[in-house]
């Protein structure tokens, strides 16, 4: 049988980098599978926007399931020039340490960055990921957020490197990440409070489904246990990371009968939360109350009186952050996917010895 003249569509060769098929299935055999035209396809491989997601849903799986990808023989070039940074909750003076770091190090390589939230969503909505293959960002950093498998994949099919910092959950072993020492700061904490001889310590935290807002409890837990104090849970509090929450938790503890004569806040937040309820009970703060807060913000300094807290590294973790992601875009494989950073103890007004 002769040979037909009829010209063969190429295979797929992007814009912004060449894409390569293990399959045999061309553009146009992937839109009539999809029922779409090739121009739709090659908007969806290409990460452009003004495709429905539901389509561009479609047109993924069936360029997953034929083999495209992109080349990764070198780091290609992002001209978009952003560098983009996704918040669990974008409300608190938490999130202005972050963006500092961020910041610092997008300044240094000439990058832009843009700030997204989840609205309190542990994982992100496929709306914020169309919108990221729009946007073609150099790299993604993802706080107290996550992934779905999906979702890592279809980001990967792009290159669009990401990491998260303090993940919510425990992250899956091939999604780099950076986060703090939470245990032992709690562990930390709840030991300065037992050394000034304090034995009913209450804790409030963060959501009981948050790895941070858990791994603190657990210090506090197992600090009491080796300081061969029994727990009551009931001074075991989970609430919101906000001031409202640790408010709201500290009147509810501290109006008990039997208080605590120490309270060790999730965060530096909720800590302004603890001082507001004990003013309002006639609690004088060292004298009736220690608290001790988690962060270091720089507030925490020029409160009344000035905070004992646990401090992480915000600014260098995001920094480290931003760092790793853009390292993994130039395709430079880190020595660790996950890192620690060190949390410390800064011992400040706010705690004293129990009273009489």
């Amino acid at each position: 049988m002769p040979k037909s003249n009829k010209p063969q569509i190429p295979r797929a060769r992007g814009e912004r980098g060449e894409l390569t098929s293990d399959g045999t299935a061309t553009l146009a055999e992937i839109a009539r599978q999809a029922g779409v035209s090739a121009p739709t396809v090659s908007k969806v491989l290409n990460g452009r926007a003004h495709v429905a997601p539901a389509t561009r849903e479609k047109v993924e799986l069936l360029l997953r399931n034929h083999g495209y990808r992109r080349k990764r023989g070198g780091a290609r070039v992002r001209p978009s020039g952003l560098l983009e940074l996704v918040f669990h909750e974008l409300i608190s003076l938490w999130a202005t340490e972050i963006i500092r770091g961020a910041e610092n190090v997008a300044r240094q390589e000439g990058l832009t960055l843009v700030l997204s939230e989840s609205a309190g969503r542990e994982e992100m909505g496929q709306s914020w990921v169309d919108g990221v293959l729009t946007r073609d960002p150099a790299g993604v950093i993802l706080i107290m957020s996550d992934l779905t498998t999906e979702q890592r994949e279809l980001l990967a099919s792009r290159d669009v490197p990401f990491v998260v910092m303090d993940p919510a959950g425990y992250p899956a072993d091939d999604v780099p990440s950076i986060g703090t020492t939470n245990w032992q700061g709690g562990y930390t904490a709840t030991r300065h409070l037992l050394e000034l001889g304090h034995r009913r310590i209450g804790v409030i935290c963060g959501p009981a489904d948050v790895l941070c807002s858990r791994a603190r409890i657990d210090g506090y837990r197992a600090a009491l246990e080796t300081g061969g104090v029994v727990c009551d849970d009931t001074l075991v509090r989970h609430g919101t990371f906000q001031t409202e929450g640790g408010h709201r938790i500290a009147r509810e503890l501290l109006a008990a009968p039997d208080r605590p004569t120490a309270v060790f806040a999730g965060n530096d937040v909720q800590a302004m939360g603890v001082y507001q309820a004990a003013r309002e009970l006639g609690l004088r703060i060292p004298e009736d109350l220690s608290v001790v807060g988690f962060d270091d913000l720089p507030v925490s300094g020029w409160m009344g009186p000035p905070l004992t807290t646990v401090r992480q590294p915000l600014v260098d973790m995001a920094e480290a952050a931003a760092r790793l992601v853009l390292d993994l875009g130039r395709n430079v494989q880190p020595a660790m996917r996950r890192v620690e950073m060190a949390t410390t103890l800064v011992v400040r007004a706010s705690t004293a010895p129990p009273p009489p």
